[in-house]
């Protein structure tokens, strides 16, 4: 009787463990299921595809696509294209001639001299270099030259044909861009041009010395054509 009551009470222990334990392991299972993947509380585990994923195509870094990124520039872009820059000699109608040395604007250079013997004051002498070029109508072409209290000038100028008319002046030399006043012109028609002509003259008025530009222009035709300042 004893022996039989021992048994049973140990048959109800060991039922009561595995109850036990069969519980706690649901447990567990149901906390993994309510706690890592509903979320409510604690840690939870990163769904699939979640957590650090390799960027989908597109995302993430790219190579530059064709016409991204750094890209030589295209024909007509930034670097002008090959043909364009400096202008010929010459230049373009409307800008500075082609300046040439005085040899080789004998024939013009040789108008002058007989200009000036006719048109400066007697005894007046060459002042500087002449200005010689080959110009196209419209163009200029100037040097300075300095000019002295109490003394008086004369410029001639000349065209070689085709040249057909020519102009000349004294420009004033400022600091400031864009202005340049005419201090004096010549008033004559055709290839040749003096200002100051005899028996006057241009008198620099100013009781100090200061430069001044002689500007020749072509206003018609085309050549070679030259200028010279006389000083009295």
């Amino acid at each position: 009787m004893r022996l039989a009551f021992q048994s049973t009470v140990i048959g109800i222990a060991g039922i009561f463990v595995l109850t036990s334990v069969t519980g706690c392991k649901k447990k567990e299972e149901d906390a993994q299921t309510a706690g890592y993947q509903q979320g409510n509380g604690g840690y939870q585990q990163p769904p699939p595809g979640g957590g650090y994923q390799q960027p989908p195509p597109g995302g993430g870094y790219q190579q530059p696509p064709p016409g991204g990124g750094y890209q030589q520039p295209p024909p007509g872009g930034t670097a002008p294209p090959a043909g364009t820059g400096t202008p010929p000699p010459g230049g373009t109608a409307g800008g500075t001639a082609q300046a040439l040395d005085p040899a080789a604007g004998a024939a013009a250079t040789a108008i002058l001299n007989g200009l000036a013997q006719q048109q400066a004051p007697a005894g007046a002498k060459a002042l500087g270099a002449p200005v010689v070029g080959n110009f196209q109508a419209g163009q200029t072409l100037s040097s300075q030259v300095q000019l002295s209290p109490g003394k008086c000038y004369t410029v001639v100028a000349a065209g070689v044909p085709p040249v057909s008319e020519v102009n000349v002046q004294f420009v004033s030399v400022t600091p400031l861009p864009n202005v340049a006043p005419v201090l004096a012109q010549d008033n004559d028609n055709g290839a040749t041009g003096v200002l100051g002509k005899k028996p006057n003259c241009y008198r620099w008025a100013f009781p100090f010395a200061a430069p001044v530009k002689v500007v020749l222009t072509v206003a018609g035709g085309n050549g070679i054509a030259a200028a010279q300042v006389y000083e009295k």
